[in-house]
């Protein structure tokens, strides 16, 4: 504890100051009118659908958790093959994921009627509403996150002073918190991507395409069950997925440090804590962005996306350049270098974000000819969202893989010989580029939560017939809210590949701490020329030629081939899963049209009741096998085919995910967006032929945009956590 710098209570600090502010915009939001009282009353549906379902999800997973902590407890206390310090981890990572989804979607159905009802007044108004609301959202993140990494950080420390491998243990210890953030982030995503896509594809094939009635028209049935499915979907799922990237990149950069610095203690404390500092300098930047957000009546998407854009790129400028002070005023070692790999990170984040815009708004040309092909029917339509999805995985690939080879070599003074101090200072870099990327989560999260805000608002809107021009505003927000949440996703992709990559290095050195403990009871290691390995002298290079980690090596191939696997097998689960749902939503809403007299009248009202139930249901069953399967693989590759294995299947499951992942995400967001051009008065408009068309595609890549692709960020990085969790069982019991 004494030898904690003074500068570390920046940290704690930070976390409170973002739960503080976030506090403040929500009470700022409630002072806002919610509307009339056919506002609030929707409104108040959606709320109680939502809480309804959160609640339902978390007995679920409450259920999950207290099984995986008994299993590690066992692991730790019976075993002796894992950190005491496990289980609970384990339990406080899962809480303040779930709190995190639990206040920001709370804060969403607040905000949706407020913002309808401000869009009455002006569009910067309800942009003002929307915005701040969605930065509920990052705020809380960023706030809960750091405050759980601080209360742990100092914990450890006061447990383990004087140990001469404190901060190696701490950081590794530390991690292990990750899986329960991964955990609760995996089931929020795919259990509220199937509620929402069951939601809206049963409401736009029947209500759209077959009754011919307008999007969030109150006549269809499901359309309560899909403003539902916004908030648990976009919000508590994303809200968990970032949360989750945001730690993980936080705590693997700083066991990174831990490792590249062990051999001299004050550099290795300060390289801890540097990633620390700059998500709490990070956090002060982004509310004076979040301040700079505001635009003019009249405004055109690209003004909106400018205003927007104001707010995220001052903060990542400030951040870049504080990066800088931060690390000279730290002394770190080669701290000119190692601002440069957080400056890359930054960078990445940047051009990921607008290589997602260019693909997925309306205002440039891919999205355009996605709508100009529903000229000839919906096969087109379909074949060049596809098409333009797969094309667009080019600029971030090609990002994410610039800037993993400039954040290493600037990190190691551009050193290419691959010697252990090479790369354990590389890698460091690596680490602090995603630490970089996520640095300014505060804001870049309150433009993803933004839009299912904006999303609610349009639908409140229009089920409340609210004025022509109010729709008209409502429906530029809700466009940009559409653009920000495709950028969103590919800031969350990004970000998730850069911290597998940090946790695949994080992978061995908690390998390394299992074969101390193991080492301790009485376990001999010998190496394949029949001599002793110690693990606690050896490097990352000597644990490499230990355990064969070669392409040579058909373990590592065989787990690389199941890694890849893997992610085309979670899309298909979970794609499947939306289907079936959203089967079971269409002869709902089906029948209440046939059987309910006086519905598309408008003289009954529909049961909304219902199709709530049936995504809520359908939600809950069909999330566990595919969450539960993301746990299994990585166990099971480790007990078959041991740490070889396991390094192929991370690799595997971190280049196939990340492709697929970018892919499903542009080409779900770009068919949504060619649908809302048709929909502005292109190529015939609302009821048209071509509208219908691209209605079709937006329907196909529902579940692309919004369940199966953002899935796989969390799915690449909770099989890196459950493989750093189960390291000590793999090192004991592997085949």
């Amino acid at each position: 504890m004494t030898n904690i710098p003074q500068v570390f209570w920046l940290v704690p600090v930070a976390s409170l100051t973002a739960l503080g502010m976030a506090w403040y915009f929500f009470r700022q939001m409630m002072g806002e009118e919610e509307g009339t009282e056919r506002m609030k009353e929707i409104a108040l549906h959606v709320r109680r659908g939502a809480m309804a379902y959160l609640k339902q999800q978390y007995k679920v997973v409450g259920i999950v958790f207290a099984v995986l902590a008994v299993i590690f407890a066992f692991m730790a206390y019976v075993l002796h093959v894992q950190n005491p310090w496990v289980p609970f981890a384990f339990l406080t990572g899962g809480l303040f994921s779930g709190l995190a989804g639990f206040f920001g979607m709370k804060t969403a159905t607040y905000a949706s009627a407020r913002t309808a009802n401000a869009a009455r007044n002006s569009l910067n108004q309800g942009l003002k509403v929307a915005f701040r609301s969605g930065a509920v959202m990052g705020l809380v993140v960023v706030g809960l996150g750091l405050l759980d990494i601080a209360l742990w950080f100092v914990a450890l420390s006061l447990f383990y002073e004087g140990d001469n491998m404190a901060l190696i243990t701490i950081t590794t210890t530390m991690l292990t918190f990750g899986m329960g953030a991964s955990t609760q982030a995996l089931f929020a995503r795919v259990g509220g991507g199937i509620y929402t896509k069951a939601a809206d594809v049963g409401a736009d094939l029947v209500g759209k395409v077959e009754a011919n009635i307008p999007e969030d028209d109150p006549r269809n049935p499901a359309t309560i069950a899909d403003n539902v499915g916004d908030n648990v979907g976009d919000v508590a799922g994303m809200g968990a997925d970032l949360y989750e990237s945001y730690c993980g990149s936080i705590l693997s950069t700083a066991a990174l440090g831990a490792t590249a610095f062990a051999l001299n203690p004050d550099m290795q404390m300060r390289a801890v804590i540097a990633p620390m500092i700059i998500a709490a300098v990070g956090i002060f930047l982004s509310l004076i962005g979040i301040f700079l957000v505001r635009t003019k009546e009249g405004a055109t998407m690209r003004d909106l996306l400018h205003s927007l854009g104001l707010g995220t790129n001052v903060s990542a400028v400030l951040i870049a350049v504080a990066s800088f002070a931060i690390l000279y005023l730290l002394q770190l070692d080669n701290w000119l270098g190692v601002s440069f790999s957080v400056l890359t990170g930054l960078a990445a984040g940047v051009i990921i974000g607008q290589a997602t815009e260019y693909y997925t708004s309306q205002s440039y040309k891919p999205t355009q000819k996605i709508a100009e092909a529903s000229q000839t029917g919906s096969a087109t339509v379909i074949i060049k969202g596809i098409g333009t999805g797969m094309i667009s995985t080019m600029i971030p690939v090609v990002t994410i893989s610039v800037a993993i080879m400039l954040s290493y070599l600037c990190a190691n003074g551009f050193c290419l010989d691959m010697n252990a101090s090479s790369i354990s200072s590389g890698l460091y870099g690596i680490g602090i580029a995603a630490v970089g990327m996520l640095s300014t989560l505060g804001i870049t999260l309150a433009t993803d939560a933004y839009g299912p805000i904006a999303d609610n608002a349009g639908g409140n809107a229009e089920m409340s017939e609210l004025g022509e021009e109010v729709r008209h505003r409502t429906d530029a927000l809700d466009a940009l809210g559409n653009t920000t949440a495709a950028t969103g996703k590919g800031f969350a992709i990004g970000s998730a590949a850069l911290t597998a990559l940090a946790l695949l290095a994080s992978y061995v050195e908690e390998i390394k701490i299992a074969m101390i403990r193991a080492a301790e009871e009485g376990q001999a290691f010998v190496n394949a020329a029949g001599e002793v390995f110690n693990p606690a002298t050896a490097n990352m290079l000597d644990f490499m030629n230990y355990f064969q980690v070669t392409l040579m090596n058909p373990k590592v191939l065989v787990g690389a081939f199941i890694g890849g696997m893997a992610a085309f097998l979670f899309c298909g689960l979970t794609m499947g899963a939306v289907g079936r749902a959203a089967q079971t939503m269409v002869e709902e809403v089906r029948r209440q049209f046939r059987e309910i007299k006086g519905i598309l009248e408008g003289k009954a009202t529909p049961d909304y009741g219902r199709c709530v139930a049936i995504s809520t249901r359908s939600a809950q069953k069909e999330m566990i096998f595919p969450s539960l399967l993301a746990i299994l693989i990585p166990i099971l590759v480790g007990l078959l085919l041991g740490v070889a294995g396991v390094m192929g299947l991370l690799v595997g499951g971190l280049t196939a995910g990340f492709t697929l992942a970018v892919f499903m995400a542009n080409s779900g967001g770009a068919w949504d967006n060619a649908k809302k051009m048709v929909e502005e008065g292109n190529f015939g408009g609302k009821g048209s032929d071509c509208h219908k068309a691209t209605i079709v595609g937006d329907t196909v890549g529902d579940p692309f945009k919004d369940t199966s692709g953002p899935s796989l960020n969390i799915l690449i990085k909770l099989m890196s956590m459950v493989s750093i969790v189960m390291a000590g069982l793999t090192v004991a019991f592997a085949l």
